[in-house]
């Protein structure tokens, strides 16, 4: 797979199987533009087929922030500006977040300062959040004009810190600290900026000493089980992934046959 030909994202490989993935903006606090949204949109379609890549780091360039949403100052292409031409941009700002659930490899996100409007459903959209004191998150979208339901965050934001607080910070489109952030379930650990990347790395060594096939079945389980129709259901889900890997591992020789 070629990652090279990027200009708004830095693709580099930390370690084996290892991708960091860096939003490349930072005079524009790496804010969503139409070029970032068509090499994300490159990005994330690729690494769908990409099986040598176990695990994306993703984080924002620069000291201000991870993503200070979409880029407000880069005007919209007049094919944008009907009904029908904005209905397609919006639907492919949401496309981009769906791209991130498909995608095998999880996602380990790491914030620092401000993650807002597009860049907290980047946020939202990946699987862990790694995240320092300094880090904010706001539902921006409604103080901005339009509803604040916007790129998934109505989906995500739900399900992870529960319905109450989520309206909560939907309908202000106040900022979540990092206190909070901790409190309410949405990261996973608070360190020093210093710390977000050993920190990041640690916990994605971890994944990729587990078996591949393990991991994108284990990613695609917790994606379907979400929204599954009940128990039954999802029982269905994981009894058809072990039987795969029990298959998969007396074919391979990888491991036992029953753990």
């Amino acid at each position: 797979m070629d990652y090279t030909s990027y200009e708004t994202l830095k693709i580099e490989m930390v370690e084996p199987g290892i991708m960091m993935v860096t939003l490349n903006r930072p005079k524009q606090l790496n804010s969503l533009s139409h070029q970032m949204t068509r090499e994300l949109t490159d990005l994330w379609a690729k690494l769908k087929h990409d099986v040598e890549t176990r695990v994306i780091l993703l984080n924002g360039a620069g000291e201000k922030g991870f993503c200070g949403g979409l880029d407000v100052v880069e005007n919209l292409y007049p094919e944008e500006l009907t009904p029908v031409g904005f209905y397609d941009f919006q639907s492919r700002l949401g496309e981009l977040e769906l791209a991130m659930r498909q995608i095998p490899q999880p996602i380990i996100c790491m914030v620092h300062g401000a993650a807002a409007g597009a860049g907290f459903s980047f946020v939202l959209a990946s699987d862990i959040r790694i995240i320092s004191p300094d880090a904010r998150f706001s539902a921006f979208y409604v103080n901005t004009g339009v509803g604040g339901a916007d790129m998934s965050c109505s989906y995500f934001l739900p399900r992870i810190i529960g319905m109450g607080r989520a309206y909560e910070f939907m309908l202000t489109g106040r900022f979540m600290d990092a206190n909070e952030a901790m409190n309410l379930g949405l990261a996973s650990k608070c360190v020093e900026r210093d710390q977000l990347l050993p920190t990041a790395l640690e916990m994605a060594r971890d994944i990729t000493k587990k078996s591949y096939l393990a991991i994108r079945l284990t990613k695609e389980a917790i994606n379907q089980n979400i929204d599954c129709a009940g128990l039954e259901a999802a029982l269905k889900m994981e009894d058809r992934n072990q039987t795969i890997m029990i298959l998969h591992n007396q074919m391979t020789g990888r491991g036992k046959a029953f753990a």
